[in-house]
């Protein structure tokens, strides 16, 4: 398959759809607002077929006159705009300026600065402003309204987060920079205990720890040929989706001569953080990070040594901005091998001679800053033909200030008068499998115990349960560690040597929890696809985000719950296994001022895909320790 059609935009591609869409009728004049362009990936059964395909892109739009959402296709090849939707549910995600501009407007109304005279705030000079989006609130109208949080920074640099102005929402129209309300909710103590967390604040520092230095002699093992990266046996794209955010795309293995397709595509396809706290001025918080805001959008330039260490090289990736012209994320992405242990070890108590091989693995990795948040996005390729696909999630707790003594059933205590919201993190990785081809199916797989009998006398003997999945609704489903549930998707058509048909299996990891809103919850209908793990639907080019392609400003919800009440057959066909993990963070003492990293994964491990282990020709180490 032509992978190179389904790369990024180019800075050329960016200004030419911004050049289209300023010249097209149905803008000229208009203040438009360029809130994600990006590929409009083609449709893979033809890509697949050789069939010619356009080069395309797309571009969600935002009329900053109307607040209409617009949804755009641009033809790059003959330079013309194919499509224009009017998005009649839900908005394009947020414009950062839009957001920039809400402190500076609550700063000057009269009940804003009432209420935060009342908590004896008169210099608003320092006041942090935090904006979130309001698709909770079913009684707030508007095109585009945002809800805002505040807090008071005892000077510039300051952690605001440890002195919540409590009680105070506002909400502002971001179309016409009006607030529309101010509700407050009653005083709270303004606690002024500093929690900072840079080194100033926290000497004396460490004076035991020797410095650790990674060093490749002779070079890295990885080659990069644009955004195609080959290493060792492993062969694939990288991007950075604005949206989405870290993308890996075309990943295939070499066995013998050959290169074997795994995965046409993977991503975050769309991560919800709901809050768990009942106060009506918390109860409406959660955020869509990537439908809502854009995990590509707010992605950090990673620095050496910090971020990540070792022999490391960087991708950039260009972006359009919001006013249509393109800019570049420097080292958006970074890319390393490093140590990962013992891969295999064996001693021969007969002989007592010793075979052991070292593990080393790829790193593709990018970080990415939401609100008070941090989130790594790790894919870890291994010589065993193994994935493991982490997040990382670090950053600042959300905080409310109480009353002495209060009782708060959803957060935890960390300082004077100031606790932090129990939340949840939840991902939605979407993985389009290709196993050895398109033509796949998917096996839920239960360790069962065989029943007491003539098969089984010792009661010992278990089994594997393994389960097609042959529509979309007996597709949906949760993990279950008791059973050791995993699923493998696998080609029938295609057999190792030993009659096992080829495939990969997706195992959980240690965090897979699903929502804990109950089902008449505003989130819970918008977000649909947390109550479940897994997904499986046959591919649809139009299908790419869990919760659809717009869930900002939506009280209704979209995306796996509507797409798979079809019933689509899903064996033998193209796959889309969808697979929802997530922490449920119930903050400690010891998350404060900044959280140590907690980490959600799981892995993809081949399954009867090779004859025997891939990783015999890994060579001994030539460490002088190790003889």
């Amino acid at each position: 398959m032509r992978h190179d059609l389904f790369n990024p935009l180019t800075a050329t591609e960016i200004r030419a759809v911004s050049a289209l869409v300023r010249e097209h009728p149905e803008f000229r004049g208009r203040r438009i607002g360029f809130s994600a362009v990006f590929t409009d990936e083609p449709d893979k059964a033809r890509v697949r077929v050789g069939e010619p395909v356009a080069r395309r892109a797309r571009a969600m739009l935002v009329d900053r006159s109307t607040g209409r959402s617009i949804d755009v296709r641009v033809d790059l090849d003959r330079s013309e705009i194919v499509d224009v939707d009017v998005v009649a549910a839900g908005a394009a995600p947020v414009l950062l300026e839009e957001f920039e501009n809400v402190g500076v407007v609550l700063k000057k109304d009269p009940r804003y600065l009432a209420a935060l005279a009342e908590r004896g705030i008169t210099d608003v000079t320092n006041v942090q402003v935090d904006p979130w989006c309001i698709g909770n609130i079913p009684e707030v109208d508007g095109a585009r309204v945002c809800g805002a949080i505040s807090y008071v920074r005892t000077f510039p640099t300051d952690n605001g987060y440890a002195h919540p102005i409590e009680g105070v929402v506002a909400f502002v129209d971001l179309l016409t920079d009006e607030v529309i309300d101010v509700k407050d909710y009653g005083v709270r103590p303004l606690t002024l205990t500093e929690a900072n967390y840079d080194q100033a604040f926290n000497e004396p520092m460490r004076t035991d720890v020797a410095p650790l230095e990674i060093t490749q002699p002779e070079g890295v093992g990885f080659t990069i040929d644009g955004n195609e990266l080959t290493w060792q046996k492993w062969r694939f794209r990288v991007s950075l989706h604005p949206l989405e955010g870290l993308v890996i795309h075309g990943l295939e293995y070499r066995d013998g001569e050959e290169y074997r397709s795994i995965l046409h595509r993977g991503s975050v396809a769309e991560m919800v953080v709901p809050y768990g706290d009942a106060a009506p001025e918390h109860n409406w918080r959660s955020a869509f990070d990537v439908g809502e805001f854009g995990l590509g959008k707010l992605t950090n330039s990673l620095v050496l040594g910090c971020d990540c260490l070792g022999e490391i090289r960087y991708l950039d990736a260009v972006l359009g901005g919001e006013d249509g012209e393109p800019y570049t994320i420097g080292n958006a992405i970074c890319i390393h091998e490093e140590d990962d242990g013992i891969l295999w070890k064996h001693k021969d108590w007969v002989t007592d001679t010793t075979d052991v091989r070292r593990s080393r693995r790829l790193v593709v990795s990018s970080i990415a800053t939401v609100g008070n948040y941090e989130y790594g996005f790790f894919w870890y390729f291994h010589q065993d033909g193994s994935v493991l696909v982490e997040a990382k999630l670090t950053g600042i707790v959300q905080t409310r200030a109480v009353h002495d003594g209060e009782v708060t059933p959803s957060a935890t205590p960390i300082g004077q008068n100031l606790v932090a919201a129990y939340h949840q993190h939840i991902f939605s990785f979407r993985l389009d499998f290709e196993v050895d081809g398109h033509e796949n199916s998917v096996f839920e797989n239960d360790a069962e115990r065989i029943p007491v009998g003539p098969d089984n006398p010792t009661g010992a003997a278990f089994t594997v349960r393994k389960t097609l999945l042959e529509t979309e609704q007996s597709g949906v489903g949760l993990t279950d560690p008791q059973v050791s549930r995993n699923w493998t998707v696998v080609n029938r058509g295609k057999t190792n040597a030993w009659g096992m048909p080829v495939g990969y299996k997706l195992l959980p990891g240690w965090a897979s929890a699903t929502l804990l809103a109950q089902d008449e919850a505003p989130i819970a209908q918008r977000a649909g696809f947390t109550k479940k793990n897994v997904w499986v639907t046959p591919y649809a080019p139009d299908e790419m985000r869990s919760a659809g392609d717009y869930p900002n400003q939506r009280r209704s919800g979209d995306g796996l719950p509507a797409w798979t009440r079809a019933d689509r057959s899903t064996v033998d066909t193209d796959v889309v296994v969808w697979f929802t993990l997530g922490v449920t963070h119930v903050p400690r003492a010891e998350d404060w001022p900044v959280m140590p990293v907690e980490r959600a994964g799981f892995h993809l491990l081949p399954v009867n895909f090779f004859d025997r282990s891939p990783a015999l020709d890994v060579p001994p180490s030539q460490a002088r320790h190790c003889h």
